[in-house]
């Protein structure tokens, strides 16, 4: 059986699950093929609306991105210039007001669930968005000047140098834009009670149930070694971590390797170099995100691989990052490295579309995956439920398919990545 990878999320779960195999056959209103946050979001919403729904997953739930990544819950989408671009031809006018809104209701759907169920993942409030040159700095402006002019003038506080310096120990920084509103959490633990939360509204899960086929029609099913599952309806919503559906989908999403570290518990140090307890990320195309956990150590992650393949030594590439950015943690031991593939869209807007009549599928979200995933999953939910605006809205974008996209897809956003970061130097 397929077992969880060694990382501090999985050594600080909760309680893990031990959902069947599937076996036999069964009947559902939907099944939901991938049990990381797209597929436990769209559950818990079409369970609330009274469906009855069936997960399964290749692994073990969350045993993807969902339970790996930095678990920062920001306001940023991956894509929304290029999002302003295309939605601009049916949402018109309305297209900013559209987008700003999309920017925070992940944030409320999490924090209104995790309420809701009592789901224990150290759920916080605060963020920094960190300048490292000047240009930096203007970015930062023009966005408090955005939220300032959209009410939320409350949350955002602009940090000069010495602003920053209050807030972190840390000499890398010229400024920053502190933002309230954003979330960090234990991401593993949330995708969990999430599933936990759907499994106590009827929802079926099935773990270690490789789907090998999806059957379309008027009454699609999906096919595992062992068993079968009949629905009227079908999500597909295992991001980067399948191969099914090629003949549609091959070449629209590629995976980029992400690292990520935890440092032994610091004690009082976590708190000397981190007073406020805020999530940070950079303002760098390829950027450096950390935090600290809830028992006081640093998790820190950075420097995406976009070949596609894992690192072999994750802990000695992020080292010298951590120590540049906390000098004070040079030499600190590292307990937990592991890595976290991200499911790129060249064009960075998450693809939402069907492949038949019945049978659906929702990817791509570049980086920015659990606020987006929680606001996809609401519109897949929406959708397959009748109502058709938001998801008409993303279905309606263009995407780039990459001609053969397991050959050249990969290499050819390292070129991209290698480009936007000869960029960054010369700003």
């Amino acid at each position: 059986m397929n077992q969880r990878i060694n990382s501090y999320y999985t050594a600080t779960l909760n309680q893990d699950t031990d959902f069947p195999v599937l076996q036999g056959t069964h009947s559902v209103d939907v099944a939901i093929i991938g049990g990381g946050f797209t597929g436990v979001a769209t559950a818990v919403e079409l369970a609330e609306k009274g469906l009855k729904v069936a997960i399964l997953d290749a692994h073990k739930i969350g045993w993807g991105a969902s339970g790996r990544n930095g678990g920062q819950v920001t306001g940023s989408l991956s894509g929304d210039a290029a999002m302003r671009k295309q939605m601009r031809r049916t949402l018109g006018d309305e297209v900013d007001d559209f987008i700003w809104h999309l920017r925070w209701r992940g944030h409320d759907i999490i924090k209104q669930r995790v309420e809701k169920y009592a789901i224990d993942c150290d759920l916080k409030h605060g963020h920094l968005h960190a300048a490292m040159k000047p240009v930096h700095m203007n970015e930062l402006r023009a966005s408090l000047e955005q939220a300032q002019a959209r009410g939320m003038g409350e949350h955002v506080t602009l940090l000069d140098r010495a602003g920053v310096h209050q807030h972190l120990d840390s000499p890398l920084y010229l400024g920053a834009l502190k933002n309230t509103r954003n979330l960090h959490l234990h991401p593993l633990n949330l995708c969990l009670g999430e599933a936990r939360a759907a499994q106590s509204l009827g929802a079926l899960m099935f773990e270690n149930s490789e789907v090998r086929e999806i059957i379309h029609g008027p009454r699609p099913a999906v096919i595992t070694a062992q068993g079968r599952i009949e629905a009227k309806q079908v999500l597909l919503a295992g991001d980067v971590y399948h191969t099914l559906e090629p003949g549609q989908l091959k070449g629209k999403i590629f995976p980029a390797m992400g690292g990520i570290v935890t440092t032994r518990p610091l004690g009082e140090l976590a708190h000397q170099l981190n007073p406020q307890d805020l999530a940070v990320y950079d303002c760098r195309f390829v950027l450096d995100y950390y935090r600290m956990t809830a028992d006081g150590r640093l998790l820190f992650g950075g420097g995406a691989n976009y070949s596609g393949k894992d690192s072999r030594d994750i802990a000695a590439e992020l080292r010298p990052c951590i120590e540049r950015t906390f000098p004070r943690l040079k030499g600190v031991d590292i307990e937990f490295q592991w890595s976290c593939a991200m499911g790129i869209v060249v064009n960075r807007i998450p693809q939402l579309g069907k492949l038949s009549d019945n049978v659906w599928y929702c990817q791509g979200y570049s980086g920015h995956g659990i606020a987006t995933s929680h606001i996809m999953g609401e519109i897949m939910a929406n959708a397959m439920t009748g109502s058709l605006g938001h998801y008409d809205t993303f279905a309606g974008c263009s995407h780039i398919k990459v001609p053969m996209g397991d050959v050249l897809g990969n290499p050819l956003l390292a070129v991209g990545m290698w480009y936007y970061g000869m960029l960054e130097k010369l700003r």
